[in-house]
């Protein structure tokens, strides 16, 4: 079954709130309209409720169990500005500036998803990276042993040798043009979390460069993947998450079982790599892309790691089906891992308190 289908049945069981800034966009509406009659949750459409009302019934799209939300006649926008002004960052703004801020319907969204009125965001459906990035960056705070917020995207694939259902995880695709050691130690350790929540099985995470192994290369990309490689695997055991990690390793050797051992390169990521670290922005975006283009496998993202709300940033070249996906991963984030994925104790008891 593929990850969505699995994700999808647990979130009927812990249905979530999830935010779409961009509520007017015919994709949005496509989206929110299967997220809503699957019971995975209420969505938010916010912008102009005429609008949002009028696209939906040119889509001939039910808006029965969708929120929509017009910032400006919220009964939360006064309380919204108030709290608005108490973030250190816009702390000194005066109520005209901060409403305008709020105007912006990227800004009322993230502060909804920081204040607890939603469980997760899906934005950037109309609007450049940077104006969906910048209110997560200034609102939402960073988990405590993360220094940058970063971005995976998730491919649902076939694996072509057995025929079953099979997720690659590329990061950063979206955020960090050209990440330090200690950033791409970041990158590696949330995308493997994140991999490990959603999927509950341990992440097999390969550093990604155009050399494996290398004992006489200097040149300092390779030297900035194998400093990075050291650092994961620290980070990964103090943390205690448990994942499998090795680099510097070419993308063949990751991936393919015959490459890795034709090439001696030997572990448990060898060939079985499921998390793809790039080296830097403009390898793990060209990847990303060149495998939706060629493949047109499903596609999720990108989502925003390191931060401590779920979050994702699409593409405005993103589906309908990318963006309910892209929904469905990002409220699965909202569910504890013990109820995302339970025991047959914890199922037994959890039915017991649900019959009482």
């Amino acid at each position: 079954m593929p990850l969505i289908a699995k994700l999808a049945e647990r979130l009927k069981r812990h249905p979530k709130r999830v935010v779409f800034p961009e509520g007017a966009d015919p994709r949005i509406l496509q989206a929110a309209r299967k997220f809503a009659t699957r019971g995975l949750g209420i969505p938010i459409l916010l912008g102009d409720r005429a609008q949002i009302k009028s696209n939906a019934e040119k889509l001939d799209i039910s808006l029965e169990h969708i929120r929509i939300i017009e910032p400006r006649r919220s009964s939360e926008w006064d309380n919204f500005v108030s709290k608005f002004q108490g973030l250190r960052r816009f702390k000194n703004m005066n109520d005209k500036e901060a409403a305008d801020y709020l105007d912006n319907t990227n800004y009322f969204a993230t502060l909804m998803l920081a204040t607890g009125q939603a469980d997760a965001i899906v934005s950037g459906a109309t609007s450049k990276a940077s104006s969906s990035l910048r209110p997560l960056l200034q609102i939402i705070p960073l988990h405590e042993n993360v220094a940058n917020m970063s971005s995976l995207n998730i491919f649902d694939l076939e694996d072509p040798e057995t025929g079953k259902d099979r997720e690659l995880f590329l990061a950063d695709c979206a955020v960090i043009p050209d990440p330090t050691a200690a950033q791409l130690c970041d990158i590696a350790v949330t995308t493997a979390a994140l991999s490990y929540h959603l999927t509950n099985t341990k992440p097999r995470v390969a550093l990604l460069s155009y050399t494996s192994k290398s004992v006489s290369s200097k040149n300092p990309t390779v030297a900035k993947i194998k400093a990075a490689t050291v650092l994961a695997r620290k980070k990964a055991l103090e943390l205690g998450i448990p994942m499998d990690i090795d680099g510097e390793l070419q993308v063949d050797a990751a991936l393919d079982p015959i490459v890795a051992s034709s090439k001696n390169i030997e572990g448990t990521v060898a060939g079985r790599a499921n998390v793809l670290i790039f080296p830097d922005l403009h390898s793990a975006n060209i990847a990303s892309k060149l495998v939706h283009v060629l493949t047109r496998a499903r596609n999720y993202g990108p989502i925003l790691t390191g931060l401590k709300k779920p979050a994702a940033e699409i593409s405005r070249g993103a589906t309908a089906s990318d963006i309910f996906g892209t929904a469905v991963m990002v409220a699965s984030q909202a569910i504890d891992h013990k109820l995302l994925y339970p025991t047959e104790g914890d199922e037994l008891n959890e039915d017991v308190t649900m019959i009482d």
